[in-house]
């Protein structure tokens, strides 16, 4: 299938062409008819599938026909999504899928002044892109008119319950009309939110692209065990003679990314970082940085890099092993993208040897250990059960033992 074979208006099918997208994902596929067709949608499905445009290409399409030129704009669909980078970097693709349309769109965010995104609100838009918080204190100061939305989004659902604004999402979403047309996108649908949905939705039609359908076969993954006080040496090693090219490197902990920021750029290594601590104009500055080139290696937390796309990884380092599988698809999907090849290095320490097991299990492989490294330690064996190998003496005197018992208890 190809991008031109889909129901979509001929002005976004030419942007989608130049931007040198001509196959649809898989997630884009199931999802965009549906959305056509007017329908409340859930999908499950990890980083790197191609979501932004799952939703953002049917929007455009249905916002786009009943656009009347130079008519009052007013807020017709709402994205909410929970990281400023993510914000960003979504109304920048609507942009880019709109640019021959009279849709316009914004975004409004926290870390920046209130008074310019007001304005913007005041000028009109037809499509917003909103983190909870802000979206809530522009509604509250009468900056914000979600009445006459008629498509609601909320992009990274399963981050945004992380990060506690499942209060918000429910405050948000009942100021939007009822009759609105809901999509959910998530990479897992948790508790709390399959809740919410069955309240929230009518007869939602669930899409779920499974993890090993998204790890792509391009990534090689490569694990590596060592004690933890080796991992920044093994880094080191591997920066100098295997990785190369452009390279994203997760840890846990923000504390985490500067340790680490520090040690290589006292390596000469042009390193850049992000995570939550850092002000979004410094969290701007690096993901610029990274993707013109100006550093070639960038440290972040999950949280901070949820979501973001950034083209032609070459590597990725799991510097630290996430605990929830899931996030291990998310990470090494940052790489491989569009039919390139692409790897992802693993350094675990045993006291994440849990951890791997449950990758392992999630994406139905075994990942390849590379023994051969100067802190290589032990492959841990995993337990089997121990057959009873009770002697027939001891069974005997145990039985014995027994019938004495029964004897004395009559």
């Amino acid at each position: 299938m190809q991008f031109s074979n889909l129901p979509l208006n001929k002005l976004i099918l030419k942007a989608v062409a130049e931007a040198r997208f001509h196959t649809p994902t898989l997630v884009q596929q199931k999802a965009i008819p549906l959305i056509l067709d007017k329908k409340n949608v859930i999908v499950s499905a990890q980083t790197g599938t191609g979501k932004t445009a799952a939703f953002a290409l049917p929007i455009l399409h249905l916002l786009s026909q009943k656009q009347i030129e130079n008519s009052p704009k007013k807020i017709k669909s709402l994205i909410v999504t929970p990281t400023r980078e993510l914000a960003i970097q979504i109304l920048e693709n609507i942009k880019n899928y709109s640019k021959y349309t009279h849709l316009n769109a914004a975004a409004v965010f926290g870390g920046v002044p209130l008074n310019k995104q007001k304005e913007i609100l005041l000028e009109g838009v037809d499509i917003l892109v909103a983190t909870p918080g802000r979206l809530i204190d522009l509604q509250i100061q009468g900056s914000v008119d979600l009445s006459a939305v008629e498509i609601f989004v909320l992009d990274e659902a399963d981050l945004m319950l992380d990060m506690g604004f499942i209060d918000d999402i429910k405050k948000i979403e009942n100021l939007c009309p009822k009759n609105k047309q809901t999509l959910l996108f998530s990479a897992t649908i948790p508790e709390k939110i399959a809740d919410f949905v069955k309240i929230k939705l009518k007869n939602p039609v669930k899409i779920a692209i499974n993890p090993e359908q998204t790890t792509s076969k391009n990534i090689g993954q490569l694990l590596y065990y060592l004690p933890k006080k080796n991992k920044t040496d093994l880094c080191l090693h591997l920066l100098r003679h295997t990785i190369n090219g452009k390279i994203i490197i997760f840890r846990r902990t923000k504390f985490g990314v500067d340790k680490l920021e520090q040690s290589l750029i006292k390596n000469n290594y042009k390193v850049t970082s992000i995570h939550g601590d850092k002000t979004q104009a410094v969290r701007n500055k690096a993901i610029e940085d990274f993707k013109n080139n100006k550093s070639n290696i960038l440290i972040a937390t999950d949280v901070a890099a949820r979501g973001i796309d950034i083209s032609k990884i070459d590597a990725i380092i799991n510097f630290d092993i996430p605990n929830i599988p899931e996030t291990y698809v998310h990470r090494i999907g940052r790489t491989g993208r569009a039919g390139k090849s692409g790897i992802a290095f693993s350094f675990c320490s045993p006291d994440e040897n849990g951890y791997i097991k449950l990758i392992e299990s999630l994406i139905q492989k075994p990942i390849k250990v590379i023994d051969e490294h100067p802190y290589v330690i032990q492959k841990p064996k995993h337990k089997k059960k121990q057959p009873n190998t009770i002697s027939k003496h001891k069974k005997g005197r145990k039985s014995e033992a027994s019938k004495k018992k029964k004897k004395r208890w009559y």
